[in-house]
């Protein structure tokens, strides 16, 4: 059984769409699992009350992103969850989005699946994948190297986000969960599926597979948007900081090959101590 893991604090009304677009699946073949870290806005409330299907991790309000997730799996692996997926609640599934999932799963069942984004005010594809090259610390976009009769079926990529990001029981039995210690926010989902792939796990973006997102509702978004030294200090330093030189530093020991690491730094250092102005 499929378990979806969904970590929220506050924000009741994207939770509400992010759960109603669930319940409109064409397939019901999966459990939801909300990591509620003490939210405030009658949260706790209205997922009694409405969404009785809905298993309920409470959180203390200082779990983040990661350890939030984490929570959220270990209560999915405890109920016999055999496949995972972590969403997060500013995402809008479209009604086959968990069918088209299942069915590459079912045909790559060591795989880590993630999906095709579409902004949710016009449709258009946002994010489609990733390849990176740690020589050149360059990404090739993928939905600007696909045509569009290309835009189907799984395309191999370096990394994956967490939204909507599906993983078989058997990748957390081999690596275990995301690094809630060193990366408690961002980049913890890069360092994950990046640390499977080189388990011998294959990643995939599954263009068959669409969820609907607001891009301007990141926090890199909403911290860049402040264009201030406190902004700035938040970007750099924060924890939900989007250019995190602590966070940055770790995933890259992590990940980068030994030889390139000098070079990959340095570059990481320059382009997100002076990135937040020029964005």
């Amino acid at each position: 059984m499929l378990y979806i893991v969904i970590p929220v604090f506050n924000r009741l009304a994207y939770t509400r769409a992010c759960l109603d677009a669930l319940r409109r699946q064409t397939t019901q073949q999966f459990r939801t699992v909300v990591v509620d870290d003490g939210s405030t806005d009658g949260t706790a409330e209205v997922l009694a009350r409405e969404y009785s299907e809905v298993i309920v991790v409470p959180g203390t309000g200082q779990l983040f992103w990661t350890a939030g997730v984490n929570a959220g799996l270990r209560r999915a692996l405890a109920e016999g969850a055999d496949r995972l997926m972590t969403m997060n609640n500013d995402v809008v599934a479209a009604p086959d989005f968990v069918a088209r999932m299942l069915h590459w799963a079912e045909r790559y069942p060591d795989a880590l699946l993630g999906a095709l984004e579409l902004d949710v005010h016009s449709g258009q594809p946002v994010y489609g994948g990733e390849q990176f090259s740690w020589l050149t610390h360059r990404s090739e976009d993928l939905l600007s190297k696909l045509t569009p009769p290309q835009r189907r079926g799984l395309h191999p990529v370096t990394y994956l986000p967490g939204r909507g990001l599906l993983i078989p029981a058997q990748v957390v039995a081999a690596i275990g969960l995301f690094d809630e210690k060193r990366l408690p926010h961002y980049l913890a989902d890069y360092d994950y599926t990046s640390v499977a792939r080189r388990h011998g796990f294959p990643v995939y973006l599954n263009y068959d597979a669409h969820l609907l997102t607001y891009p301007e509702e990141s926090g890199q978004e909403q911290t860049r948007r402040q264009r201030s030294l406190r902004g700035y200090y938040q970007h750099l330093f924060g924890i939900r900081g989007g250019g995190n030189l602590v966070n940055f530093t770790h995933f890259a020991l992590k990940n980068c090959p030994p030889l390139l690491l000098p070079s990959f730094l340095l570059n990481g250092y320059v382009r997100r101590l002076g990135g937040y102005f020029l964005h």
